[in-house]
């Protein structure tokens, strides 16, 4: 199973950026499709972006244009670059190993204010 440790979450003015990084442990990280999922209060977790092993995209409707995951199999570093971002961008976001995922790290919390 791969371990899995998010940061670079905080607190950023709409229209800002973050870039949000997960480390990987684990020798089956490049073989893995990596993926960042997000859970806002009150609501379901979902889908934001998916990375393959050999590096196809995947996002959500909600961000794209805005946000760009890639890998780094050499570090075993999964990131996500949000800019633009919007109030509703507001959420906990997740790493994730495989698709469907089957590790989770503990989430790095991001906040869009006004």
């Amino acid at each position: 199973q791969v371990q899995l440790v998010e940061s670079g979450g905080g607190l950023v003015q709409a229209g800002g950026s973050l870039r949000l990084s997960c480390a990987a442990s684990g020798s089956s990280f490049s073989i893995n499709a990596m993926g960042w999922y997000r859970q806002a209060p009150g609501k379901q977790r979902e889908l934001v972006a998916l990375i393959t092993s050999g590096g196809n995209t995947n996002y959500a409707d909600s961000v794209k244009g805005r946000f760009t995951i890639s890998r780094d199999n050499a570090k075993n570093t999964v990131y996500l670059q949000m800019n633009s971002l919007k109030l509703e961008d507001t959420a906990v976001y997740y790493c994730s190993a495989g698709n469907p995922p089957g590790s989770w790290g503990q989430g790095t919390h991001v906040t869009v204010s006004s």
